[in-house]
């Protein structure tokens, strides 16, 4: 099936990526104030795992990304890591971006401390669920954050009568959100025909993590873009070497359909 362009819009997620803090930048320069794992007690540790499944085209960075980001110091202070500090998750290396001062877009940028990896969501899909563990060592400190469940290929199953790719104008549809173990915040449910330029919200109602919506009866018949997307807050287990740990799982999932 060969889809039009701009059938596949993808404002919505990078403009996800960014609020998630998933776009990575550069690092910093000597300008910036060198310090270890434990200078970074004070601060904020910021997680997110990004897991976005495109239909077609060019996957955008930070697609199917775990990112820790350290709050700024206070104070007005700008610090970047210093050499010898490791990130694993789940003993796998992340990349590691010291922070610092930023200078090449002409005025001087303090940029926070961040670590993030790119997963394959494929290997994931046909692993088990597992705690996503994540640890920073350097000779000073160690910082450690376990998600509880993090470590899994999120998806939409379908469920109920019928095929998940053929929809009828006027029928109730459902999706559950997995792993169910995970209870996200609302989920949105839009449609975008093909050759199409406008997104439409569908109305929908749902329970934990199934999602239930209605084909409006004015639907064109034709191929569609269902995207299904949603948050959800994850559990953090451990959290140390840092005064806080907060964040969240983001999941959206686009599939061509046939509108009949």
């Amino acid at each position: 099936m060969h889809l039009s362009p701009s059938f596949l819009r993808r404002g919505a997620v990078v403009g996800a990526l960014v609020a998630l803090g998933l776009l990575a930048g550069c690092g910093g320069s000597d300008d910036s104030e060198t310090i270890g794992l434990s200078g970074l007690a004070d601060r904020t540790l910021t997680w997110a795992i990004n897991d976005v499944d495109i239909f077609e085209g060019v996957e955008p960075a930070g697609a199917h990304r775990v990112s820790l980001t350290f709050s700024l110091a206070a104070g007005g202070r700008c610090t970047r890591l210093g050499e010898g500090v490791t990130a694993t998750l789940n003993g796998t290396a992340m990349r590691l971006e010291a922070g610092g001062i930023n200078d090449t877009a002409g005025r001087d940028v303090c940029e926070p401390t961040r670590a993030f990896l790119d997963f394959d969501p494929n290997v994931w899909a046909q692993e088990p669920l597992e705690d996503a563990r994540v640890v920073l060592q350097d000779g000073s400190g160690t910082v450690s954050l376990i998600i509880q469940g993090g470590k899994t290929k999120r998806r939409f199953a379908f469920e109920g009568a019928g095929a998940a790719d053929r929809l009828a104008r006027g029928q109730a549809y459902s999706f559950r959100w997995q792993p169910g173990e995970e209870v996200p915040g609302p989920i949105t449910v839009t449609l975008l025909r093909e050759g199409g330029l406008a997104t439409a919200t569908v109305p929908s109602t749902q329970e934990e993590g199934l999602v239930t919506f209605t084909i409006p009866a004015n639907t064109p018949v034709a191929n569609h873009l269902l995207t299904l997307s949603g948050t959800a807050p994850g559990a953090v287990l451990e959290c140390t070497g840092v005064a806080a740990c907060e964040g969240a799982v983001f999941h959206s999932e686009e599939r061509v359909i046939t509108i009949q």
